[in-house]
């Protein structure tokens, strides 16, 4: 009797300083409704394992035992974690064309031959791009979210990115060092962890990670030849106050900056192995020959989810990608596990989509899209808000669960989605009721000033 109410007690106890921590660390990031909630599990969630404690009936009888079994197989129904086909990793079956995207549609000149030739082959994207042509545009004084000080910041890094473009390429050293593939790796992986990178991983290059024809710049209508057998992603994590502003200002300013940090390194390290004897290119923004998310998903960076960004272990879709490819012997990432918990994840939460202010994020499970399973966003409604926001907004990646602080709250509950069917459940009900289903857009950092003309 006495073991099996220490039992409870201790329980009660556990069950207790996890809520609290859980109500502290909610209220350090000011979530006034998630440190509500979790005061009130601190407050009643112990109470049926107090019980025997403080009423000897209770004690006497079964309870004791039978909620202490009832708990063990609550917990036991937490470890359950199959891997079930219908959310099993596809890999692409085909190459794209980087004319086709938005970005390269938005350099058309209407009236230029480049122009004429794109809608004449694509008639289909005449109207949808004619919409998105007559708003404001990214970054401009008449859109949605113009904020001065927060834009031109956003500018100046994609001016800075721009400089970058010429060293991306470059001779090769006809002397080559020569290191063994586990050393130059392992180097290489400290060296750029060691400069900020969130993560980094290698993949064996495929053809469906290129391009087949390139659509920006001088280079446009280029075919693009693969030449490298390894691709280096590299993350850099946006910070998770700006993004929370999105589409604010301070969200394309952090988008801006975290692809010039991802950019500096890649062109660091290309320039490295080119000193080394080896051919590696990097791949930055406006300067792609391949997708970058599909590089870092098979580099085991994480898995493609439902808002069409890759999606990370520790920080969701929370960052941005660069990629250098090469010939350097290097050691292939171990494929990740987050896979099949990831895309059984986003099929229950949904929470992209019901705040995405351009609807173009579905709803719907994965469909065959370009002959695999996959979610497949409306670029056209997501770039026509985002030339009316005048930023990349965000929104999706503000209130994804995946996406809250690294910290030790939401690392475990992160973990838990990972290694639990139940729990990707279960979070998904927790983070609406402690942050709503449709949270709010947050302010922007009060340090980034209002600038009076």
């Amino acid at each position: 009797m006495y073991l099996t109410t220490l039992v409870n007690l201790i329980i009660a106890i556990v069950v207790f300083v996890i809520s609290i921590t859980a109500m502290i660390i909610s209220a350090y990031e000011k979530e006034t409704k998630a440190s509500i909630w979790s005061l009130i599990f601190a407050l009643s969630l112990p109470i049926p394992f107090l019980l025997p404690a403080f009423i000897p009936a209770v004690a006497g009888s079964v309870y004791p035992v039978s909620i202490i079994i009832i708990t063990s197989l609550v917990l036991l129904a937490f470890l359950y974690n199959p891997k079930q086909k219908k959310f099993a990793p596809v890999k692409p079956a085909m190459q794209h064309d980087e004319r086709e995207t938005m970005f390269s549609r938005r350099e058309l000149e209407p009236g230029s031959k480049r122009y004429q030739d794109y809608y004449t082959t694509h008639p289909e994207h005449h109207d949808p791009d004619k919409k998105w042509r007559q708003k404001p545009g990214l970054l401009n004084s008449d859109s949605l979210f113009y904020h001065p000080v927060s834009f031109a910041a956003a500018e100046a890094s994609f001016e800075t990115i721009g400089k970058l473009g010429p060293f991306i390429d470059g001779p090769v050293k006809k002397i080559q060092q020569k290191l063994s593939a586990k050393d130059l790796t392992h180097f290489i992986k400290k060296w750029m962890l060691k400069q900020g990178i969130a993560d980094i991983g290698v993949a064996e290059m495929q053809p469906y990670h290129y391009y087949h024809t390139k659509g920006r710049g001088s280079a446009y209508n280029q075919a693009i030849t693969p030449q490298h057998k390894y691709g280096v992603a590299l993350t850099v994590e946006m910070d998770e106050s700006m993004i929370n502003a999105a589409p604010k200002g301070s969200a394309v300013m952090e988008s801006a900056e975290k692809y010039l940090k991802s950019g500096v390194p890649a062109v660091q390290l290309a320039t490295f192995l080119r000193e080394m004897g080896y051919d590696a290119k990097a791949h930055i923004d406006g300067n792609y020959e391949l997708i970058c998310p599909l590089v870092a998903r098979d580099a085991a960076l994480g898995e493609i989810g439902r808002m069409g960004l890759l999606m990370t272990p520790g920080q969701g879709p929370r960052v941005r990608i660069a990629v250098v490819t090469t010939n350097a012997p290097l050691v292939l990432s171990k494929p990740a596990s987050i896979a099949y918990s990831m895309n059984e994840f986003c099929t229950y939460c949904k929470k992209c989509a019901a705040v995405c202010p351009g609807q173009a994020i579905s709803f719907d499970e994965r469909k065959m899209n370009d002959g695999i399973l996959r979610w497949k966003i409306n670029s056209e409604s997501c770039f026509t808000y985002w030339q009316t926001a005048g930023t990349d907004c965000g929104r999706c990646m503000a209130v994804c669960p995946y996406a809250h602080a690294n910290n030790l709250l939401h690392n475990a509950v992160r973990s838990g989605i990972r290694y639990s069917k139940l729990f990707r459940r279960v979070a998904v009900i927790l983070d609406d009721l402690f942050y709503g289903k449709r949270p709010v857009s947050k302010s922007m950092p009060n340090w980034i000033p209002q600038a009076k003309s």
